[in-house]
C-alpha cells in the first residue's frame, strides 16, 4: 500500500511527536484504518520530508512520531507563475490543484473587468486559508514537498505594477492572441502566464497587458474555459521546457 503522505503546519524535527490535523488524523485511524508503528511520510512545506510512524490513535488526537529528515526534489526547474482570474467555487479548487500538480511555482488570484467572484476583506482571508489548503492536499498527492506561493487576491491592475524587470516570458491567454508557443525560441528564464475570466478579457484589460509587455497566446483554433486554458497552456511549456 502506498504510504500516506500529509501536511503538518508545524516544525518537524526528528525524535518528536506531532499532532496531526484533524481530517489527515481521522483518515489514516477511520477510513484507511492504519495500527500504531504504521508508516507515514510528513511535510510542512519548507521542502523536506520526513519518515514517521503512527504513535497514538486517540478519537480526537492522532499523533505521529517523526523520523529521518531527507531532502527529495520535485519541483520544476523551469520558474511557472499563474495569475488567474479568479473562478467561481470548485472551478478555483480545480484550477489551484492542477495548477500545483503541474508544478506551478506562483499563483496570483486576480480581478479583472469581468470577474463575478467579489472578496471583501474577510472573503478574502476565509478563500486564501481554503486555497492553502487545497495546495496542501495537492502537494501531499502529487509528491511535492514545496508548496506554491500564493498570492493575495488583487486587482489585475495593482499586480502588473508589482512586476518590474522580471525576464520571464509574459503571455496572456487570448482566443484572438496573434502568437503561439512554437513562436517563441526559448522559455528557458520561466514563464508568466495570465489567464482571464469566463467572459475574457475587456479591451482595458489587454490595453492593460500589452502595456505591461504580455504577448496575447493562442491556443489552437477553440475557445477553452478558464478552467481549462491555464492547464493546458502549463502543460505545454513544461513539454517544451519544463520536467515533461
Amino acid at each position: 500500500m502506498r504510504i500516506p503522505r500529509i501536511h503538518v503546519d508545524h516544525e518537524l524535527r526528528p525524535g518528536r511527536e506531532v499532532l496531526l490535523p484533524d481530517q489527515a488524523g481521522e483518515h489514516v485511524a477511520r477510513v484507511l484504518r492504519l495500527e500504531r508503528g504504521a508508516p507515514l511520510i510528513l511535510f510542512n512545506g519548507d521542502g523536506y520530508e520526513f519518515d514517521a510512524a503512527l504513535a497514538s490513535l486517540a478519537k480526537h488526537a492522532v499523533t505521529a512520531e517523526i523520523g529521518e529528515k531527507r531532502t527529495v526534489d520535485r519541483e520544476s526547474a523551469l520558474p511557472l507563475t499563474l495569475a488567474q482570474a479568479i473562478a467561481r467555487g470548485e472551478k478555483m479548487d480545480w484550477i489551484l490543484q492542477k495548477a500545483t500538480e503541474l508544478g506551478v511555482a506562483r499563483i496570483v488570484p486576480v480581478v479583472t473587468d469581468r470577474t463575478e467572484v467579489k472578496l471583501d476583506a474577510e472573503r478574502a482571508q476565509r478563500r486564501m486559508a481554503h486555497w492553502r489548503g487545497v495546495l496542501a492536499a495537492a502537494c501531499e498527492q502529487c509528491g511535492r514537498n514545496l508548496l506554491p506561493d500564493l498570492e493575495p487576491p488583487q486587482a489585475m491592475d495593482r499586480w502588473l505594477a508589482t512586476l518590474g524587470d522580471a525576464p520571464a516570458l509574459r503571455l496572456a491567454l487570448l482566443p484572438e492572441g496573434d502568437v503561439t508557443l512554437r513562436q517563441f525560441p526559448s522559455v528557458e528564464n520561466g514563464a508568466i502566464l495570465v489567464v482571464g475570466p469566463e467572459g475574457g478579457f475587456t479591451a482595458n484589460d489587454v490595453s492593460l497587458l500589452t502595456q505591461a509587455g504580455f504577448h496575447g497566446l493562442r491556443l489552437g483554433p477553440r475557445i477553452l474555459r478558464t478552467e481549462t486554458a491555464g492547464l493546458a497552456a502549463l502543460a505545454a511549456l513544461q513539454a517544451i521546457a519544463g520536467d515533461f
